[in-house]
């Protein structure tokens, strides 16, 4: 079966409709489905309606936040809900095309575990297009994973990857960036995305620097979550390596000055290579610190998931 998870925020005009072309879809491929509603605090009467849907509709389920938490939450209540094999998160505004879910479907019996989907023509303000393709070009740069769209909400993957990635904050949107760091194939499908015709935009200008910082989140995540020292250690120790050269290299001019006398006298204290030596020296001290810190809290609550993804199991039968 596939779960359809649907956060909502202020989106009642379009529920029902949305419905339908989900129905549709699902239909012409002789799809099982559910389509769990998750209403992220809405005040336009979206509530009503899901209440409505979820009466008339026995496949559809609904989830009601007591206020707006965010994405990522609502998307996390709708996996923890799902019990479906397949999962597809999804917007409510219709602007990603239902008719889709097929294609979708096709391209993850391929042998991928996560399909991303890539709004090939976009008709979004210029002003939302282009910074999202730098932003598409650091998640590549940073992370390993070239996407053409990793902000895209139609995204549709395996259970498997549900359980084993956590979402918080505004992480959703890296769901195929941390997919993939835990082993899991990633591909990705062009979309037919239509002009908005409900609502309007959630997002403005603080979401590119929110995502920025997310995708720092992301980086030290998948690359060090479970070694931070080996991050915070190694910028420590170039750090305190840096403060040793510059102490000794002083150290060296004052023996040439004051007790050889090939050079004329100066105070070392005036030079400024002793202030950024040991300035060096005390952020090193204190980014070893903090990363057996971290590896400390590592230690203890690592527990809670696992550093590794089994993809296949085989148990004894003797």
């Amino acid at each position: 079966m596939l779960s359809i998870i649907v956060p909502v925020l202020n989106e009642a005009e379009s529920l029902r409709e949305l419905l339908a072309q989900v129905a549709r879809s699902c239909a012409g491929c002789n799809q099982l489905f559910e389509l769990l509603f998750v209403d992220d605090g809405s005040t336009d009467g979206s509530w009503k309606v899901i209440q409505d849907l979820a009466t008339a509709h026995p496949e559809v389920g609904a989830i009601r936040f007591r206020r707006n938490f965010g994405k990522a939450a609502a998307l996390t209540a709708g996996m923890r809900a799902a019990r479906g094999d397949l999962i597809l998160m999804m917007d409510a505004d219709l602007q990603d095309d239902p008719a889709e879910i097929p294609a979708f479907l096709r391209k993850l019996n391929d042998g991928f575990d996560v399909i991303n989907g890539w709004k090939e023509r976009r008709f979004d303000p210029w002003h939302k297009v282009y910074p999202s393709k730098v932003f598409n070009g650091l998640v590549g740069w940073m992370t390993g994973l070239w996407l053409h769209d990793h902000n895209c909400g139609l995204k549709l993957f395996r259970t498997e990857v549900a359980q084993e990635i956590r979402l918080y904050g505004e992480l959703h949107r890296f769901i195929p960036v941390l997919a993939h760091a835990r082993g899991f194939k990633v591909g990705e499908l062009a979309i037919k995305h239509r002009p908005r015709k409900y609502g309007i935009s959630k997002y403005g200008v603080r979401r590119f620097m929110r995502g920025f910082l997310d995708l720092l989140t992301v980086k030290f995540l998948t690359g060090f979550g479970q070694s931070p020292q080996h991050m915070l250690g190694a910028f420590g120790l170039g750090c305190f390596a840096f403060g040793l050269l510059g102490l000794g290299w002083l150290s060296f001019l004052w023996v040439l000055m004051n007790v050889i006398g090939v050079m004329d006298p100066a105070p070392i204290g005036s030079r400024p290579l002793l202030f950024y030596s040991l300035g060096a020296l005390l952020l090193g001290a204190q980014a070893i610190s903090l990363g057996l810190l971290a590896e400390l809290i590592v230690a203890n609550t690592g527990r809670e998931q696992d550093t590794f993804s089994v993809r296949e199991q085989v148990s004894p039968r003797g």
